[in-house]
């Protein structure tokens, strides 16, 4: 018998914490770093181990994109950093031991966020990567920024 987490569908469901709809993301294989928005079907949630996790592998993808100069090596090096921060921080954010803990590891995440945006923002500024994967990510980078925004926000210490 095998379980059903293997056998995710690469289609997601999304709820977005700031609007009141459901947005499903279809990331397409071959090319990770597209997502389409399709109608809500019977699809599964995600939840935002995963959607960080993915994010951190469509930064990996992205900067794959990047060429090897010695201008490129430090928009390369600080995107790889926080882009793939996100998830280990969220990870961490769930094994703590108080509520002031996990809102300082969600604050760290919501840093890495703010500065992974920053980063694919100079790099559609100046054109550099793929330019369709840089606008996505961007889009998913101010969506995790209002998901953890609110999530700090609402837990007290």
């Amino acid at each position: 018998m095998t379980s059903s987490k293997s056998q995710v569908p690469r289609t997601k469901r999304i709820r977005d914490m700031n609007c009141k709809q459901e947005k499903v993301y279809e990331i397409i294989e071959k090319t990770p770093l597209q997502f389409k928005v399709k109608e809500p079907g019977t699809e599964y949630a995600i939840d935002l181990k995963d959607r960080t996790f993915e994010f951190a592998i469509a930064i990996i993808e992205l900067l794959k994109t990047v060429p090897d100069n010695k201008e490129n090596d430090v928009i390369r090096y600080q995107l790889a950093k926080s882009g793939t921060s996100i998830g280990a921080n969220y990870e961490e954010a769930q094994a703590t031991s108080s509520k002031a803990d996990f809102r300082h590891k969600i604050n760290i995440v919501l840093k890495e966020t703010r500065e992974s945006n920053y980063w694919l923002r100079i790099m559609q500024r100046v054109k550099i990567g793929e330019q369709k994967a840089v606008a996505i990510l961007i889009e998913e980078s101010f969506e995790l920024r209002n998901i953890f925004g609110s999530i700090y926000n609402k837990v007290k210490t």
